[in-house]
């Protein structure tokens, strides 16, 4: 059992105040709060170690270098990678996922096929669409049905040899479907393809096990996970992330250099070039050596406690349609109200201290899937509280009367 009261503690911002109202946070999808404990660790780099890595023989330098590469080992064990050369520091999931694109233009030929699903963020198509404008490659989707779930009978019927590369998202940041992405992963490889996993909305909910999972590439951000923003991680299997080409030119990146050619340096520095957000990797361990110290089977069961409340709350709401009822659902909720846009309710609740999120999620083909303009999502973390619940439900039925 957690002890929500003390964990809400470790978070400064929540106990701030919003037009003279208790801050409730339900845009956890969109970013999580930060514990005293990260925030510190930030100040503390800064204080302490501040220095370029990898480059210099001085003290600083020397212990920047170590307490960014034990982050690295930290996340390694913690996605259970097989190699620390196999994690390699982006500046979130978008970055990962189009370092991996970029890389597959020298894969890629005309005819080629890549395949996305109908549940993905932007960033997990736009990328994908590049590569085929640049390549000749086709894009496939797979499609879902009214709940919000892929049709895995047509995705297998997508799947052929053509299929090059499978770009799926392992938790919809829209509707918050589960993917039976293990199931997918063994489909792709049984054509010969390779899978990336966008775990961007999966990894503050679950712990990925990328050699169970045995998916090609996992990517995600740190700062849906209580870390700092402008880092992320890009997990290759040491055999692709060898083939594939670096994304960007510069310092660190190489072996050596003339004017006539230039060589590589060695995993994972290959895919790492300039300065990085040295405070962001580091600082990354942090956040989550504190949320495995919660457990991520505790933070899961409560979570799913939350979903269960406050789906049952809101459905006692007169015109309220849910979308996205998969089976498998992590803790989001994206809802309208019979004729009212969720912009409108969005903005009278915020006004009462709630955040939630309107629109379309930067996941703009479900909305037009389900034929609306946006909707209005609440995501809830593990720092959230039934108590909060009920006082969003009464906000929202406040706002309903105000706007019917």
């Amino acid at each position: 059992m957690l002890d929500i009261q003390k964990i809400r503690a470790d978070f400064p911002i929540l106990s701030e105040r919003i037009y003279e109202k208790p801050l409730i946070y339900f845009d956890n999808g969109a970013t999580s709060q930060k514990p005293k404990v990260v925030i510190d660790a930030i100040a503390n780099y800064y204080q302490t170690i501040n220095a370029n890595i990898h480059r210099g023989v001085h003290y600083l330098s020397q212990m920047a270098t170590d307490a960014y590469e034990v982050s690295r080992g930290k996340i390694q064990r913690h996605i259970n990678a097989q190699f620390p050369h196999e994690v390699i520091f982006t500046s979130g999931t978008t970055h990962a996922i189009n370092a991996v694109a970029n890389g597959f233009t020298s894969v890629l030929k005309v005819g080629d096929e890549v395949l996305v699903s109908a549940l993905e963020h932007h960033s997990n198509i736009v990328p994908w669409q590049m590569l085929c404008e640049r390549t000749g490659a086709t894009l496939k989707v797979i499609p879902i049905n009214e709940e919000g779930e892929l049709l895995l009978d047509q995705y297998e019927k997508l799947l052929s040899i053509k299929t090059k590369i499978v770009a799926v998202n392992h938790i919809s940041n829209a509707l918050g479907t589960i993917n039976p992405i293990k199931i997918m992963i063994e489909k792709a490889h049984q054509v010969g393809a390779a899978i990336l996993i966008d775990g961007a909305q999966a990894t503050p909910h679950l712990k990925p096990d990328v050699q169970a999972l045995d998916c090609d590439f996992y990517v995600f951000s740190g700062h849906k996970i209580c870390g700092p923003t402008g880092i992320g991680i890009l997990y290759g299997k040491e055999d692709w992330l060898q083939k594939l080409p670096p994304y960007q030119g510069g310092g660190e990146m190489i072996a050596t250099v003339s004017f006539e050619k230039t060589t590589y340096a060695d995993l994972p520095h290959k895919f790492e070039a300039g300065t990085p957000n040295i405070e962001g990797g580091i600082v990354l361990g942090t956040a989550i050596d504190y949320l495995n110290e919660i457990g991520f089977d505790n933070i899961a069961a409560y979570e799913h406690e939350l979903l269960v409340y406050a789906t049952e709350k809101l459905l006692e709401i007169e015109g309220l349609k849910i979308y996205g009822t998969a089976k498998e659902k992590a803790s989001v909720i994206s809802f309208n109200i019979d004729g009212i846009h969720p912009y409108d309710i969005g903005t009278i609740i915020d006004k009462l201290g709630i955040a939630v999120r309107t629109g379309h999620h930067c996941a703009q083909p479900i909305m037009d899937f389900y034929q609306i303009p946006g909707t209005i999502r609440a995501s809830f973390a593990f720092y959230n509280t039934k108590e909060e619940i009920d006082i969003f439900v009464g906000a929202v039925k406040k706002a309903q009367m105000m706007l019917s």
